[in-house]
């Protein structure tokens, strides 16, 4: 059985990676760009958390990385191109997040699906094979080698149940037999 780190667990070691990201990422300074290694803590917030706590890290992502780039002294020549580029890293974010909690709703989804289509087969009894079935008295061999009842093997080997009752010409033979009506009405 596998064990699942705690949710605690996953939202500090989150943090810690945004934390050292950030630090990376203003001791190298403007020069050099770390956006992409951002992707991890919003990722693995969207997969071991929950959408809500991915949009909050791809939120704190951004802030990090502008407090960063204006730690690191990179200066803009107009606020708007610093405000782009934040919101460009946060949209993206946004939608890493967004797609890696997507991605693992339709995995669990898959798996509950395919656990209940294992729970079905594993109920379900199938006839496989050629059964040996005498042609005189319609008995089935068993794999032991005993002769059953038809209904007997079937109902063991299937969810099958007979109801017994009588064709019309075997219930005239029958009632014939029994002396209820003329036996020259019956087949």
């Amino acid at each position: 059985m596998k064990k699942e780190l705690p949710v605690w667990l996953w939202g500090t070691i989150v943090g810690v990676i945004i934390f050292v990201l950030g630090l990376v990422d203003w001791l190298t300074g403007f020069e050099l760009n770390f956006f992409v290694f951002y992707f991890l803590p919003v990722s693995l917030a969207a997969w071991f958390l929950n959408l809500s706590a991915s949009m909050i890290v791809a939120i704190l992502c951004s802030m990090v990385w502008i407090g960063a780039d204006f730690l690191s002294g990179h200066m803009y020549s107009s606020h708007l191109y610093a405000v782009w580029n934040t919101m460009v890293r946060l949209v993206s974010f946004l939608a890493i997040g967004g797609t890696m909690s997507w991605i693992r709703y339709l995995l669990d989804r898959e798996r509950q699906t395919a656990d209940s289509l294992r729970r079905a087969l594993s109920e379900i009894k199938v006839l496989e094979a050629f059964i040996p079935i005498c042609a005189q008295c319609k008995r089935i061999r068993d794999e032991d080698g005993n002769w059953q009842q038809l209904e007997v093997y079937i109902g063991q080997h299937s969810n099958i149940q007979f109801s017994h009752g009588y064709c019309p010409e075997c219930a005239k033979k029958a009632m014939a037999e029994a002396g209820l009506i003329d036996k020259k009405a019956a087949p």
